[in-house]
């Protein structure tokens, strides 16, 4: 089996909901007493957060860049970034480690295109849904058409996220609004919606809706399993 590298923290929150899933992939997968081999850096999100409303990547990239290298360090085979928004930073954490990089804008495209869905709705933060580096990922990599919120509910989904889920705050009031934001991209014509922040999948299950949600974090974490009992 091989070592997955978790670069976490970003928020706890989240990356709890990976390690969970993939041990719980693993104890599938093998049976027994089997669990994940796992090689994990959990960062303090508070100074990213700052980095990335003040609009320096690069001093993100330096702070995960230097996490990424001490999980390879530390015997990782792979490295999964846990959250949706850093991987605007990707490329440069790619620069910087041997090990590959399981991309979570990948994984969930495959899903979609294997399930052959053309047109999707995108949940995230702003820097994810406004921001290139997820959609034109999706765009010109997958032939996706990305669908995002209005302003105002774009600025609602990223307050909620910021102010709520990352210190998991769950509030009935928000959940609503959010069924509401999906409702409204559906109505657009989004065949799916991916939540594409790892801390949304906390507010808002399949369950709570009749449009196919894509939970980004289970996506991620099905991904790194397959890659860990591969030959």
């Amino acid at each position: 089996m091989k070592t997955i590298g978790l670069l976490g923290g970003m928020s706890w929150e989240s990356t709890q909901g990976y390690y969970r899933a993939i041990n719980e992939g693993i104890r599938h997968q093998l049976g027994g007493l089997h669990s994940a081999k796992i090689a994990m850096y959990s960062v303090d999100v508070d100074p990213i957060e700052k980095l990335q409303h003040a609009g320096d990547w690069q001093g993100t990239a330096k702070i995960l860049s230097k996490a990424a290298k001490r999980i390879e360090a530390a015997g990782a085979d792979v490295l999964l970034i846990c959250t949706n928004t850093m991987h605007k930073v990707a490329p440069d954490i790619e620069q910087a480690i041997q090990i590959p990089l399981l991309h979570i804008a990948d994984a969930t495209a495959e899903v979609l295109v294997k399930d052959e869905i053309k047109k999707v709705g995108l949940l995230g933060t702003a820097f994810t849904m406004e921001q290139d580096f997820y959609k034109g990922r999706l765009t010109n990599n997958y032939g996706l058409e990305v669908l995002i919120p209005s302003s105002q509910d774009r600025a609602i989904i990223h307050r909620v996220i910021y102010e709520e889920l990352c210190l998991g705050v769950i509030k009935p009031n928000s959940k609503a609004e959010y069924l509401r934001i999906i409702d409204a991209l559906a109505d657009q014509g989004a065949e799916a919606v991916i939540l594409g922040c790892t801390e949304i999948g906390m507010l808002v299950q399949q369950s709570d809706t009749t449009i196919r949600l894509l939970d980004t974090t289970a996506i991620h974490a099905e991904k790194a399993v397959e890659y860990a009992i591969s030959d």
